[in-house]
């Protein structure tokens, strides 16, 4: 099992360079950043991009993954985020993680003026934009012309680091998404199914993972080539609500078959509100415990 961190992009960069530092020295596999134009009632700010963030991460880190948890369809076209893609991962030197997801419904999907799309359309798009980002991350040249982007001689040179292209993680609950996370994903990220009990919201994660395993078998993957990653904090009660809380989750995911668990860094108010401790306490006791040479 590896756990990851999501650290929102909410503060400047003189708080929040620290926190990317602790995440590293705490012992955390991955540490993630939201990739929003605004989010929920934070949309008022302050919030920061997720790219630039994770290239000044990739600068007070020299260990730690970093990685998007999402990219978003809605905002970012694939020719030029790939461009963003390949600097991160040559300043980063081969530490990104790219997780990608359709883009839903709200700020991001409103702000630039554009009709809402359908969940119909949402699925074609977000097919359309994992699959010409997966081809400029891995050709020289792409010429694309499709229903939602267009490339002309487009290019991505010299390319990432990491080969062929910087592994994706690809966000996915229904079946659309879940066959396109196992045709392209190196991993697949679920947040189960929104409700109020907790033990309802297990019983969905353990279904999701049911549905994959199927998607995955039909694209005649090997299961154990595409990691399993599980939001925690898409369940009702924060998973840093106790270092016990918190080991039990990360225990029950492993058990459902999950490689990988995010948890968010703890805020003062609102969202994943929680005191900041108990970063200290699991790190002491649950990330301790995992392996130190985990892939």
């Amino acid at each position: 099992m590896r756990v990851g961190i999501i650290i929102l992009p909410d503060q400047p960069w003189s708080v929040a360079a620290q926190r990317w530092r602790r995440a590293e020295q705490y012992g955390f596999h991955t540490a993630w950043t939201y990739d929003h134009l605004g989010w929920r009632d934070l949309v008022d700010g302050p919030w920061f991009d997720a790219v630039p963030t994770l290239t000044a991460a990739a600068g007070v880190t020299g260990r730690i993954r970093l990685g998007t948890f999402v990219a978003s369809a809605n905002f970012r076209h694939p020719v030029a985020f790939a461009r963003e893609v390949t600097a991160l991962d040559d300043i980063s030197d081969g530490r990104l993680v790219l997780g990608l997801g359709s883009g839903g419904a709200g700020f991001d999907e409103l702000v630039l003026g554009a009709a809402p799309l359908t969940p119909r359309q949402r699925a074609d798009r977000f097919g359309e934009f994992v699959t010409l980002l997966d081809l400029l991350l891995r050709e020289e040249r792409v010429t694309w012309s499709g229903a939602f982007y267009s490339a002309v001689d487009a290019r991505a040179t010299p390319g990432c680091v990491q080969r062929p292209r910087v592994p994706f993680v690809v966000a996915a609950n229904g079946p659309r998404g879940m066959a396109l996370a196992a045709r392209f994903g190196q991993g697949w990220v679920t947040t189960g199914t929104r409700t109020d009990n907790l033990e309802e919201w297990w019983r969905s994660v353990d279904e999701a993972a049911d549905r994959f395993a199927d998607a995955v078998a039909a694209a005649g993957r090997d299961p154990a080539s595409v990691e399993r990653h599980l939001s925690l904090d898409a369940a009702p009660v924060f998973s840093l609500s106790g270092a016990g809380f918190f080991a039990d989750a990360v225990g029950r995911a492993a058990e459902l078959g999950f490689t990988d668990v995010a948890t968010h860094w703890p805020r003062e108010s609102s969202w994943y509100a929680g005191d900041e401790a108990v970063l200290d306490e699991i790190a002491g006791t649950v990330l301790a415990k995992l392996p130190s040479d985990v892939p």
